[in-house]
């Protein structure tokens, strides 16, 4: 079982080294298979302190709905067109399969190959009797379904449709019989009756099976070989022989289409509804190429999820990594208001009235006896900074501090300096577009059956705000169209002053129930107002209970 730690959509600097951290300490705690990811973009200053302490990017997962290739084998026993259907009977026998997927050298795709296909070519219904003794073959493939010695003649490997023709007679009664048959297509079954193998010889047989390992005499052998007539030792009975036999027809001639064919990529859901009712057992998995990169079967569709989340720094999933609600989440580590869903099972669930959740991940590796690697008390700096404006925000506690000043020590940098050389990296208003701005960090929420969204940029003075205020108020607008949302919100944040200014666009009722001194059309100066989530959160779903 793979565990993915992950933050939310739009990630910010707490999220994505919150989820860096905790992956690590999981791993230090000795669990297997965790690995950190990111659920959108990095923006300039969290891509500067990754590189700043020497840690790579988190993986991008934009989604983690359960593909087909979660769920695929991809180990898969296949056959190749050109084998005899004798080998994909025994393959599916010791597999414990019902079906094979039918493969060229180059994984080409070229259908599959049923037990119950099988069964009908090799034990015929008594409709198709007249047929039954027939099998379109070569004679070399015929051999070797029951391990035949060739003591004369030439096991061609052309394909002919022979007569599989047992003697079990005297050599009078065969004779008549074979005026009825094809001799230069018949496969003669007989033990070892010699005068029944003259007669054979004499009448033009194709093929002499002898069973039973009987020895040939030496002389009708070398009479056989002048005459260019196959003759083969079979070791087992005649029955048996001529059982085996009717196994050298090659997979290509017993191949089902399969309509139900998948790219590895597809939603697993979608698969399993597409093929509810198809009485096909596997089901191919192509790539672009039509080669197989694995199949599924119906017991597939039944298989828990291959991977878990952990979340940090959001728990409600409107927020989450879509797909996040199709798998299960084993922890949340947040400090945010609560507006999960309920779990199946208990989850170790930590939220915490902090800062940050880089600040509780902190704790954890003090709780744990754990002292961080520098490069990732170092992120944890960074989120805790990122996220109390260095221990200022309304939203810091004295815990925040305290891990301020404990993780500088261990980062070798101190929070001020980190803080300032953050701040410093590139303004969102000069460096992102008016619609990544509005995007970047946004979260969404819902409240008594509404949705809307409040994103937040912070700068380090609002020189370039003027210029970009009718941009950004035009993204806002079309994120309520394309969205479906009752408004959208940015929050401009001055780190240095200690205020923002608030841009909402939607519902004309609820702009209205803004009190705060509006400083231009649908724009608000908030003095003090530095928080998203102890401030301005609070404050906007007051202003919906009004509406409402």
């Amino acid at each position: 079982m793979e565990t993915i730690v992950i933050g939310h959509r739009n990630p910010d600097m707490d999220s994505v080294c919150s989820a860096v951290a905790y992956a690590a300490l999981k791993e230090r705690l000795g669990e297997k298979g965790v690995r950190p990811a990111r659920a959108g973009a990095l923006n300039e200053r969290i891509a500067f302190v990754l590189e700043k302490f020497g840690v790579p990017q988190p993986e991008f997962l934009p989604d983690v709905t359960p593909r087909v290739r979660d769920a695929m084998i991809k180990d898969y026993v296949g056959i190749r067109p050109d084998q005899p259907i004798a080998e994909a009977l025994g393959l599916m026998s010791s597999k414990r399969l019902r079906a094979l997927p039918v493969v060229d050298e180059d994984l080409r795709f070229h259908g599959t190959i049923s037990a119950n296909k099988l069964l009908g070519l090799v034990m015929p219904s008594r409709q198709t009797a007249q047929h039954a003794r027939e099998v379109l073959a070569s004679l070399a493939n015929i051999a070797g379904t029951f391990e035949g010695l060739s003591l004369t003649g030439v096991l061609s490997s052309t394909e002919e449709t022979y007569a599989l023709v047992v003697a079990a007679m005297d050599a009078d009664t065969f004779a008549d019989r074979l005026r009825n048959l094809e001799p230069a297509r018949t496969v003669l079954f007989v033990g070892d009756r010699e005068n029944v193998h003259r007669t054979a010889l004499q009448g033009g047989v194709s093929a002499l099976v002898v069973t039973g390992g009987a020895e040939v005499d030496p002389a009708f052998a070398a009479e056989a070989q002048a005459a260019g007539m196959a003759v083969i030792v079979s070791p087992w009975d005649t029955a048996t022989s001529v059982i085996f036999a009717r196994g050298a027809m090659i997979a290509r001639h017993a191949l089902e289409e399969v309509p139900e064919k998948f790219d590895g990529d597809a939603p697993l859901e979608l698969a399993r509804r597409s093929v509810a009712l198809s009485n096909k057992f596997i089901f191919p998995v192509l790539d672009s190429e039509a080669r197989l990169e694995g199949i599924l079967s119906k017991s597939d569709f039944l298989k828990g999820p291959s991977r878990q989340l952990i979340l940090v720094d959001h728990n409600e999933l409107s927020q989450a990594v879509p797909g996040a609600d199709d798998l299960p989440v084993v922890e949340i580590i947040d400090h945010h208001r609560l507006g999960n869903r309920p779990t199946e099972t208990p989850i170790l669930f930590l939220n915490q009235p902090v800062g940050s959740t880089c600040t509780i991940v902190a704790d954890l590796y003090r709780r744990h006896g754990i002292t961080p690697e520098r490069s990732v008390a170092g992120l944890l700096l960074a989120g805790i900074v990122a996220d109390t404006l260095n221990g200022t925000s309304p939203t810091a506690t004295e815990t925040d501090r305290r891990f301020l000043a404990e993780l500088g020590v261990t980062a070798g940098i101190s929070a001020g300096d980190l803080a300032a050389e953050i701040f410093a990296v590139g303004s969102p208003l000069q460096t992102m577009s008016p619609d990544k701005v509005v995007e970047a960090d946004a979260k969404h929420y819902e409240e008594k059956g509404l949705r809307f969204s409040v994103a937040q940029i912070e700068e380090v003075t609002f020189a370039n705000f003027d210029s970009q205020r009718e941009h950004l108020r035009a993204a806002l607008r079309e994120r309520v169209r394309s969205e479906g949302l009752f408004f959208a919100a940015l929050l401009v944040t001055d780190i240095n002053e200690q205020n923002s200014y608030l841009l909402v666009e939607g519902n004309d009722d609820f702009l209205r129930s803004i009190t705060y001194p509006e400083q231009s059309d649908r724009v608000w100066f908030l003095e003090g107002v530095v928080s998203r989530k102890k401030q301005l959160l609070p404050y906007l779903t007051e202003c919906l209970a009004r509406v409402r």
